[in-house]
């Protein structure tokens, strides 16, 4: 068996059968170290007994496996960077199998802004961060109504086609002292009621958070789940006003600039 057949990262995980069945052994390694069948990881995979001993044989020699004794193995280190290699690449491919492809192809739900009927080609857009649909085909994107629907109520598309446009939206982060700093009562509440004006949606994080809100009189869109919703809410055009906590600012940050989400930090405590 030689060593040189791993390839390249999508070559290992997509394209080579060997290397599916390497990284399925290394899994069943993992599950069940110390003491390992080769014969129950036979059974799990469907291979031969004598064919998970060959693989053994080369992961030992790569050095992605241990052996500890008879019937006893461990996953080395380097083993384990490789699993996570190989997961990685193969998540990417689900994701994208399921965003770029699967999309495509299957069945979205919408809202009707028209009356539509069953097989009417309509125009897609993007309206307070719900996607609408309007008879006819005169939009950027369209698509095929496989249901009908009258104005408001869900409605079915699918044979996208084109791009939706609308602007992606960004975040004003308004930084709130911990309690122990002084909380929500540092922050001018009509500060936070000018802020909100300008944006479609204010969500929280934390008790501070919501007491800032309360203070300036207003009720949060987002509470809970605030990290992914808010991400999700500017990437789907949203103008969205956060109240966080100083101590999980780094949080949120590091999500936006991971999807590339727009956004600004202030700290209204300097504005009083």
């Amino acid at each position: 068996m030689a060593d040189n057949d791993e390839g390249t990262t999508e070559e290992r995980v997509l394209q080579s059968k060997r290397a599916a069945t390497t990284y399925q052994i290394l899994v069943e390694i993992a599950k069940r170290q110390p003491a390992v069948s080769q014969q129950e990881i036979a059974d799990a995979i469907g291979v031969t007994a004598q064919a998970v001993s060959d693989y053994l044989q080369t992961l030992i020699e790569r050095g992605h496996v241990n052996k500890r004794g008879r019937g006893r193995y461990e996953v080395t280190k380097t083993g384990v960077d490789w699993l996570i290699t190989q997961t990685d690449t193969l998540r990417e491919f689900v994701d994208h199998v399921s965003e770029d492809v699967l999309d495509n192809v299957g069945v979205e739900t919408v809202i009707a802004a028209t009356d539509i009927e069953e097989g009417d080609t309509v125009s897609l857009t993007m309206r307070d961060g719900v996607l609408h649909a309007v008879a006819g085909s005169t939009g950027s994107a369209t698509a095929v109504a496989v249901t009908d629907a009258s104005v408001d109520q869900d409605v079915g598309v699918t044979n996208f086609e084109g791009v939706i446009e609308y602007d992606i939206g960004s975040v004003t982060v308004v930084s709130v002292p911990p309690v122990q700093e002084g909380g929500s009562v540092t922050i001018a509440p009509e500060r936070i009621v000018e802020l909100a004006s300008s944006h479609d949606l204010v969500a929280v994080d934390s008790s501070e958070g919501v007491a800032t809100a309360r203070a300036a009189d207003l009720t949060p869109d987002i509470r809970f789940g605030t990290e992914a919703a808010v991400k999700e809410a500017a990437t789907k055009g949203q103008d969205v006003l956060l109240l966080v906590v100083n101590t999980r600012l780094s949080a949120y940050t590091d999500t936006f600039r991971e999807h590339n989400v727009s956004y600004e930090v202030i700290d209204p405590v300097d504005d009083r």
